[in-house]
């Protein structure tokens, strides 16, 4: 049995940034595989955790803490073809006017895809409320979605 990194990223529900001047060790640990110059938790850590997940399953990863850096990895999907456990999901961050996903150098966020929900796409990813937890957000804000495993 293989295990995705779906299955992976649920054992880090409840991780979560410490208040205060005080860092959660497990957040920093993710955040300083991609950038060991980062000091504390309040950094944002999406990627980071997406990253690190993928580095303990030896998937293709960004190496990057920009969330848009996720649609340069993997192969570009459509949302409809979508698999818990297997794909990646991108979003615009921000109000107003967003650059397109062909910015990458803009703002955003990344998670792992938990699904669809009407006009919402479920995302299991890290720095949601400062913790790893599973959220909805709009479909509109999906730049892109990615497969990192090879079929």
């Amino acid at each position: 049995m293989q295990i995705t990194a779906f299955d992976l990223a649920q054992r880090f529900i409840g991780t979560k940034e410490v208040a205060g001047t005080a860092s959660n060790p497990a957040v920093l640990a993710m955040l300083r595989l991609e950038d060991g110059t980062v000091q504390d938790d309040a950094t944002a850590w999406c990627s980071a955790f997406v990253n690190y997940v993928a580095w303990l399953l030896r998937l293709p990863r960004s190496k990057s803490l920009a969330a848009r850096s996720w649609l340069q990895v993997g192969t570009p999907i459509a949302l409809e073809e979508a698999r818990p456990g297997y794909d990646v999901v991108v979003l615009s961050r921000g109000t107003g006017a967003q650059p397109g996903p062909n910015v990458i150098a803009a703002p955003g966020h990344v998670g792992f895809f938990a699904g669809l929900d009407g006009l919402h796409v479920l995302l299991l990813a890290g720095n949601q409320g400062d913790a790893v937890n599973i959220a909805s957000f709009d479909r509109t804000r999906v730049l892109g979605v990615r497969r990192l495993y090879a079929e």
